[in-house]
């Protein structure tokens, strides 16, 4: 991806001299930051936010389980799905345009969803959301690494709208349950119009961005959207319907057809949009089933007991919101300490021991009953947490360091949709499980046994099969 190379900014606006084209305007750097953190901000925020108002949104819009699934798994799919070729649109466009685009888009699919007099327009609309999100976090990227030349501070630059991201995880819920609780449901979706118009704001403050020929592969795309939808419907309607029912099996037999079509139509282009020789390397394939099992677990612990806080134990959404401060205002820190840890003993350490540690606290999920006091199950979140801050960011370094540099960009995108399919699968898996309330502690205790379980593999996966350290593996 080039970088534009700017002159020093002057007090005077330079002017071109005959026959040669005016000087590019330059970026501020703090706007440019400022622009991108705000735009994966409001993304990560949105990903969690969403879930303590889960209880309120069916009481409104009287909404079963598989409604509720789809409106966080509508997002999630989207997002999962466009994140493979969004890069490439974003070169093609120009990061900016293509960052403006996205922000819009999402500025009014989240006006939709608090607007939705019914459930379908605002799962429809959720799903534009997470379109637009996948389009905006790596925009959000280019226009850091076009604008910070200087390799230490854009270093320091990807860190801090890294750690932003985080923020916006650990605020979500209890965002959620203040808004939920004090206003309504749609306030959760209206935080979102500020945050699009300033953002929007601060773009005509940047400069263009170079534009790349790039190409576009739309069979890919297509076939990769198709798979998740197929799979993602196959698993929440499965436990509505039954897993034996016409609609299911159809679906899964699609969602099949898709993958065999993607796994071609990659195999033959000259130029893929997931070049299939990265799955050759152990190590990127420990990686991204570490990444599938932490986010399954983290965003499948935070939807289940969303709903147990609220429909199980009739807290409020401020309450609920409230019960996951704890485990959320500990991830930052904690991912800083990955970081550290991972620069000296490196990746395969933090991220062996995180993995434990969330595996940990699942096991422990097994004593929380109806009648359990509300503080035991607040305390055990914190190790899940805990563990997925530990790890995370040891996920995408293990994977950077070792593979070939110019792979590095697809390879970063394919780990982030694993992550985010992790999360989709596991409300719609664990969602269908809970869905019958009659039987919701059979629910839980299932969903956390299967949780540990994905966890324990991958663990073990992680300390036998990563490089001791970072650096670039031959496997």
């Amino acid at each position: 991806m080039a970088i534009l190379t700017r002159a020093p900014r002057t007090d005077r606006t330079p002017v071109a001299p005959a026959g040669e084209p005016p000087a590019p305007r330059r970026s501020s750097t703090t706007t440019v930051l400022a622009a991108a953190l705000l735009a994966f901000f409001v993304i990560s925020l949105d990903g969690s936010v969403v879930n303590v108002a889960l209880p309120a949104i069916s009481d409104n819009l009287r909404g079963s389980m598989a409604d509720l699934q789809w409106i966080v798994d509508g997002y999630t799919l989207m997002f999962a799905a466009f994140m493979l070729s969004a890069g490439t649109f974003s070169d093609r466009i120009g990061a900016s345009r293509a960052y403006a685009w996205g922000l819009a888009a999402f500025t009014v699919a989240s006006l939709a969803c608090g607007l939705a007099p019914n459930l379908g327009t605002l799962i429809g609309a959720r799903m534009v959301q997470g379109g637009a999100a996948a389009l905006m976090v790596p925009a959000s990227l280019a226009l850091i690494r076009q604008t910070y030349t200087d390799p230490g501070k854009r270093a320091r630059a990807i860190a801090i709208w890294t750690a932003a991201g985080s923020v916006a995880v650990a605020v979500g819920p209890v965002v959620g349950g203040m808004l939920t609780s004090g206003l309504s449901w749609r306030a959760v979706f209206y935080l979102n119009l500020p945050v699009g118009a300033i953002g929007l704001a601060l773009l005509t403050r940047i400069a263009p961005s170079p534009r790349r020929a790039a190409p576009v592969d739309l069979l890919g795309q297509l076939s990769v959207v198709v798979s998740l939808a197929g799979l993602t419907y196959a698993v929440i309607e499965g436990g509505r319907e039954g897993w034996g029912s016409a609609g299911v099996l159809g679906t899964l037999v699609v969602a099949a057809v898709a993958v065999a079509v993607f796994v071609l139509t990659q195999s033959r282009s000259k130029q893929p949009m997931v070049p299939l020789s990265i799955f050759k390397s152990r190590t990127v394939l420990v990686c991204l089933a570490a990444g599938f099992s932490i986010n399954a677990v983290f965003y499948g612990a935070i939807f289940l007991l969303g709903m147990y806080f609220q429909q199980v134990r009739g807290a409020s959404p401020v309450s609920a919101g409230a019960m996951f401060i704890p485990m959320c205002a500990l991830i930052s820190i904690v991912n800083m300490a990955g970081v550290k840890l991972a620069a000296r003993k490196g990746a395969r350490v933090p991220m062996a021991i995180g993995q434990l540690i969330m595996a940990g606290g699942s096991l422990l999920m097994l004593t929380v009953t109806p009648h359990t006091s509300f503080w035991i199950p607040v305390l055990l979140l914190v190790p899940i947490g805990l563990g997925g801050g530990l790890a995370v960011p040891s996920l995408t370094a293990a994977i950077l360091e070792n593979i070939d540099a110019e792979r590095a960009g697809t390879a970063a995108a394919v780990l982030n949709t694993f992550r985010q399919v992790g999360s989709c699968l596991a409300v719609a898996a664990f969602g269908a499980l809970i869905a019958d309330t009659s039987h919701f502690q059979h629910g839980m205790d299932t969903s956390f046994v299967i949780s540990v379980a994905m966890l324990l593999v991958t663990a073990v996966a992680t300390a036998l099969l990563l490089p001791r350290l970072t650096h670039r593996s031959g496997d």
